[in-house]
């Protein structure tokens, strides 16, 4: 199959990605916004309401930024490669839960990313020294030999 055909393909099925789709793929967080989509043998999630996919986008861009540093790069150009981006997304994720409630898991991706802006009053005045400590310390899953 033809890889530029395909991927206007996907773009056609799925119009708005989730920002947060690996994070959701590798079923380490769960979104209420979340809608599946399949092409051929391939999995994918949009976002439900564009507005949202802005409001993830905006946070997943300065996760990626702070997060800079503890990817041992010197600046972030995307696109990153999948371990780094999955590390970004779940780990950004995971880290933000557990500094508003203490939890290990992220059951409403929106829901933590509307309480998140609330609490700290905007994304910028987030804790992200003690998020990326999670970035750094998640582990991608090996996989199986």
């Amino acid at each position: 199959m033809d890889e530029n055909a395909f991927m206007q393909t996907l773009g056609a099925v799925n119009p708005r990605p989730c920002a947060f789709e690996k994070a959701i793929l590798s079923r380490r967080c769960v979104c209420a916004l979340v809608e599946r989509r399949y092409v051929a043998e391939r999995e994918m999630v949009a976002c439900k309401l564009p507005a949202a996919r802005e409001t993830c986008s905006e946070l997943l861009g300065l996760l990626r930024q702070n997060s800079a540093f503890a990817l041992h790069l010197a600046h972030v150009t995307p696109p990153l490669s999948y371990a780094q981006e999955v590390k970004v997304q779940c780990g950004g994720l995971l880290g933000l839960q557990h500094e508003i409630d203490g939890a290990d898991a992220v059951s409403n991706v929106i829901g933590l990313v509307e309480f998140a802006c609330q609490k700290f009053g905007s994304f910028e005045e987030l804790p992200y020294s003690k998020i990326v400590q999670s970035v750094v310390n998640f582990q991608v899953r090996k996989r199986p030999d």
